[in-house]
């Protein structure tokens, strides 16, 4: 395993910490530490401060749908169903019916009509609704065949999303695509402006859109894995201050059910506790219910929806459990047929449950640091799903192979495709080819990188305090991560059963001028890492790779470090 540092701090360097918090953001291209630690608040922000072009678009918006309210004619907002589209679908349904438009969400089933608009989820829709306009959220603007067939059957269409271009974009009716936010973001921006135009109402707006909806829209860019910088930072850093002042009570039941009504909510929480509740009836069941949950008022029924899509959620990490399981089964036999793993893994079953199969190629992906694409059968045809390492756009690789796919999509790190199943072979074989002529093999060694290299005696309360105020910490603003060389001076097991282990340390050296200063002494849990317990001693050298954070007990604070890696 390699360790890489992007800068080293020495034990007799005379920095501050406002100068080490300057290099980390240095680090990650952050130049206006003002702005970054305040931005502007997404109030402030118009949809048409991310393309000037966005005016002309919304004047069209404004004509369609005036024309449909004088008609009373239907409008159907057509999500995603992962918890970006439902977040950013439930913010566009709401702004929508409080503004007086006959209007009705649209979940697509990922089984039956698969991921964005369909021909047979067109159909549906025009079957359900008879709507005049279908307004896309979090996908659209790679379906130019779909959009064309809808404005045959007399349906106008405005997309809105995030994901990447294709060579040419669908010709809707209006077009609001930006790469700098999620689908809920951009669905923010967009019902924002509508709310503006049809009331005009500065205190209304700021009822729904400082609180509610900004939670919602935070939601969706934490579980899509938007880069926490720029506007997507603005949504997260003012949408987490906003959770305690919500009132809407399908988040307070999801809190609950989760445990964690009374928790400071952060990414970790969203990204990991609430998201994946939201993601769950997409994956296994209608993710209709998702968004049922986020916008009915009804306390009853915001109870019941919540204890429902947490027995979905454990039922998809039980499938996801076994089906990993039988994934590495699959690599253990591949490995007995060749010596090394070829340099991207292909694993295919037919009893693998299609809406699981992208959670699959993750953990495949991040533990043999493959890039990884798992498929499943369906209907004649294959879906797969796919997950990629640093340094490798899955993406733009699956669509340098498009003769042999139905479709493509997705992102630098996550695709989605189908394909027919006599194409699998040649596809298979055409991309495991390019990939070993394309793939470097510095790429697919695993590697931790650290923002410095730091002696443990620089580690202090003020500087974990000051790191801090540069969360909220995700993709492309992560937590700091620090690499030191230290001594162990005592260690210990923890935990009900005694599964997380924690160890003391110090500087491994110190320059005869730094000898009869104080020692610093930092405090390090190791969660899930008991094991090591039997392995270290005191006086032992290691290697560590941690972040660190502030831990407040009985009016106290001290800092101390989570460790990432222990290196012996």
């Amino acid at each position: 395993m390699l360790i890489k540092y992007f800068k080293e701090i020495k034990h007799n360097d005379k920095i501050t910490n406002e100068e080490i918090i300057k290099i980390i953001l240095k680090k990650r291209k952050i130049i206006d530490l003002k702005i970054f630690l305040n931005p502007p608040h997404p109030l402030k922000i118009s949809l048409f401060d991310f393309n000037k072009n966005y005016q002309k678009e919304f004047k069209k918006v404004i004509k369609i749908l005036k024309e449909i309210k004088e008609k009373n004619q239907m409008i159907v907002v057509y999500t995603d169903y992962d918890a970006d589209g439902i977040t950013g679908g439930a913010i566009l349904w709401e702004t929508l019916y409080l503004l007086g438009f006959k209007v009705m969400p649209y979940v697509p089933e990922r089984v039956k009509e698969g991921y964005g608009l369909s021909i047979k989820g067109i159909d549906n829709v025009i079957k359900q609704f008879k709507p005049a306009l279908i307004i896309t959220v979090d996908h659209g603007i790679t379906k130019i065949k779909e959009i064309e067939y809808a404005k045959s059957k007399g349906v106008k269409i405005i997309i809105t999303d995030h994901h990447l271009k294709a060579e040419k974009i669908p010709k809707a009716n209006a077009v609001f695509h930006t790469s700098h936010l999620s689908g809920s973001g951009v669905a923010y921006f967009f019902a924002k402006e509508i709310f503006n135009r049809f009331w005009n109402n500065q205190s209304k707006l700021k009822a729904y859109f400082e609180t509610d909806y900004l939670v919602l829209a935070s939601i969706g860019i934490i579980a899509d894995l938007a880069p926490l910088t720029g506007t997507s930072r603005s949504i997260v850093k003012y949408g987490l201050e906003a959770f305690p002042k919500t009132t809407r009570v399908g988040i307070r039941h999801i809190l609950k059910e989760a445990g964690i009504e009374n928790k400071k909510i952060t990414p970790y929480e969203i990204g990991f506790i609430i998201a994946p509740r939201i993601n769950a009836t997409g994956r296994l069941t209608n993710a209709l219910d998702s968004l049922r949950l986020l916008c009915t008022k009804k306390e009853e029924k915001a109870y019941y929806l919540a204890n429902y899509v947490g027995k979905i959620n454990r039922e998809r990490q039980d499938l996801v459990e076994k089906s990993v399981d039988e994934a590495k089964k699959q690599i253990e036999n591949l490995k007995l047929k060749i010596k090394n793993l070829p340099k991207i893994i292909f694993l295919i079953s037919k009893n693998w449950h299609e809406g699981i199969i992208g959670l699959i190629a993750s953990k495949i992906a991040e533990e043999f640091y493959r890039p990884t694409i798992v498929m499943t059968k369906t209907d004649g045809h294959y879906k797969g799903s796919a997950r990629s390492i640093k340094g490798f756009h899955i993406t733009d690789f699956l669509r340098s192979l498009k003769e042999f796919l139905v479709d493509v999509g997705g992102h630098e790190q996550a695709s989605g495709f189908t394909i027919e199943e006599k194409m699998l072979k040649k596809f298979i074989e055409k991309a495991q080819k390019k990939a070993n002529e394309n793939i470097n093999e510095k790429i697919l060694e695993k590697k931790i990188i650290a923002d410095l290299k730091i002696p443990i005696s620089k580690i202090n309360l003020d500087l974990g305090k000051k790191i801090q105020a540069i969360a909220p910490f995700g993709v492309g603003n992560p937590q700091p991560i620090f690499y030191s060389e230290a001594i162990i001076t005592d260690a210990k097991i923890f935990g009900k059963k005694n599964e997380h282990l924690k160890i003391w340390v110090k500087d491994e050296n110190l320059s005869s001028s730094l000898k009869f200063q104080i020692l610093n002494y930092l405090e390090l849990i190791a969660f899930n890492q008991s094991p090591l317990f039997s392995s270290l001693s005191r006086s032992q050298k290691i290697k560590i790779i941690y972040s660190i954070e502030i831990d407040r007990l009985r009016d106290k604070e001290k800092v101390k470090g989570r460790v990432i890696k222990i290196i012996k």
